[in-house]
């Protein structure tokens, strides 16, 4: 039996994906665990990763401790992403609707609201970005840059994304499976030319970086750019799996697949670095400058092919969020919603305001002080719970078993706001400051890990005082 006849009426490819957050039940599930590892690679084998390791060069750190960090880095930050994926075979809901169990319906508005406008943001970054490189490739085939040809560049990518997102689940498991190979491999060419740019002398004679603020500063910030950006969505991708379906065998390929292309494209990026000392602050379409005249075409469609299915992800998983929020719409109108800002915001930033795009991406970076702070208490959770009422993770009324204290369960609602308030004290970016972001908190994300220890330890400590009491019914759990 082919896969997609195993596929259920309402999740084939090349259809719109009729469900929305409601918990997948077993007849529909299907699949196995390396689809995530599509899912993972062509999500990070955009040429972005380049730049990632010019920032490691720039850090002052030599080629062994770049490799080091290159590897650690997407390694554990997946790994997180892997084990919180888990929770999606356990309940076959999206990441942000299941987490409702911890939150109650209305404590956790605060964090899918969150996610939510996070998701809306990098798509609309990542937009901004292809659709610039579309211009780039404009400009090659002789059409002029200008306002018409600038909005044209930004319909096309932005309608491939939200076309992505809003035929759902199945075509993307398809479509990032065929990404990996086609862009994967058109990578792999540009990198083999990109590496007779290296100045191998100047590579291995730089000697090792200061292992405080250089290793452990490019260690967090690696992380936080990486796997960390994804914890919000992994369950979105698991949960159509059987409950059978091995959780270490979802966290191999979990990282498995968000770590091979990282690893190569940052070891890439580390050498240019010694011919482009500014890589770390450019724009991947910047490198054009480094391949040969001829080789511009096709670094130009890796570059926007390796950015798109990125974006998909994002806004699909965005559309699920606005669910999980509370709106009851249909999931397509959702990611019509989310694809209307979207563009609304790439057209601002690329038509009217051009200085705007720096700031915008400082204030959608902060947001990830709330998203860690949240991923640590369901990781706590997850350690005391291996199922859930999947009739009560869509029911916000008061009969819903997760209810609890008007809607709100407090020991999470309280760990996840006392975490977010310490994660901004120690937090240092161009849209805010906090008052205790000096020493190794100044130039990493570090305030984002401490919020989500405190938050970890203090969940942990408040549900002991206030357990869980949630009737599970047999047959709803897994």
């Amino acid at each position: 039996m082919s896969q997609e006849e195993k596929q259920p009426q309402e999740n084939r490819a090349w259809t719109i994906e009729s469900h929305g957050i409601e918990p997948i039940g077993d007849e529909e599930r299907h699949g196995n665990p390396s689809e995530v590892f599509w899912i993972w690679f062509a999500a990070n084998v955009g040429i972005l990763g380049v730049t990632y390791g010019g920032m490691l060069a720039a850090n002052g750190l030599n080629l062994w401790q770049s490799i080091l960090v290159a590897f650690l880095a997407p390694v554990v930050s997946f790994a997180v992403v892997g084990v919180l994926s888990i929770a999606g075979i356990w309940s076959g809901a999206p990441m942000l609707t299941l987490s409702r169990a911890m939150f109650g319906p209305r404590g956790n508005i605060g964090p899918a609201l969150t996610s939510w406008i996070s998701l809306v943001g990098w798509e609309t970054v990542i937009v901004i970005t292809s659709s610039y490189a579309l211009l780039e490739l404009f400009k090659i085939v002789g059409l002029p840059v200008n306002p018409v040809t600038t909005i044209i560049s930004l319909i096309i990518v932005a309608a491939i994304v939200i076309m992505l997102g809003l035929w759902g689940h199945a075509t993307l498991v398809q479509v990032q499976k065929i990404a990996t190979w086609v862009f994967g491999i058109l990578t792999l060419i540009i990198v083999v030319f990109l590496l007779f740019q290296t100045d191998w002398q100047k590579v291995l004679s730089t000697p090792p970086g200061p292992w405080d603020t250089g290793l452990i500063t490019s260690f967090i910030v690696i992380m936080a750019s990486t796997g960390f950006g994804w914890i919000n969505s992994g369950a979105d991708y698991t949960r159509y799996m059987p409950r059978k379906t091995s959780g270490s065998a979802i966290t191999f390929w979990s990282v498995f697949g968000g770590t091979l292309p990282l690893l190569v494209l940052m070891i890439v990026g580390v050498l240019l670095a010694s011919k482009a000392p500014n890589l770390a602050n450019g724009s991947p379409v910047d490198l054009i400058g480094l391949l040969p005249s001829w080789m511009a075409v096709p670094y130009l469609i890796t570059a926007i092919g390796g950015m798109i299915p990125a974006a998909a992800l994002d806004i699909y998983s965005s559309g699920l969020n606005l669910l999980a929020v509370g709106i009851k719409i249909k999931r397509y109108y959702a990611v019509l919603i989310d694809g209307i800002l979207m563009v609304a915001g790439a057209f601002y930033v690329m038509l009217i305001a051009n200085d705007f795009q720096g700031p915008f991406i400082s204030f959608v970076s902060l947001l990830a002080a709330g998203l860690t702070t949240w991923a640590a208490i369901v990781l706590v959770d997850m350690i005391s719970r291996r199922r859930y009422d999947t009739r009560s993770l869509v029911d916000t009324t008061p009969k819903s078993a997760y209810y609890f204290t008007g809607g709100f369960y407090l020991p999470a609602c309280i760990a996840w706001v006392v975490g977010v308030v310490i994660a901004f004290l120690f937090t240092k970016s161009s849209f805010f400051t906090g008052p205790f972001a000096i020493g190794i908190f100044e130039s990493t994300n570090l305030g984002y890990m401490l919020g989500a220890v405190v938050s970890a330890v203090l969940y942990a400590m408040l549900k002991l005082t206030f357990p869980i009491k949630a009737s599970v019914p047999e047959e709803a759990v897994s």
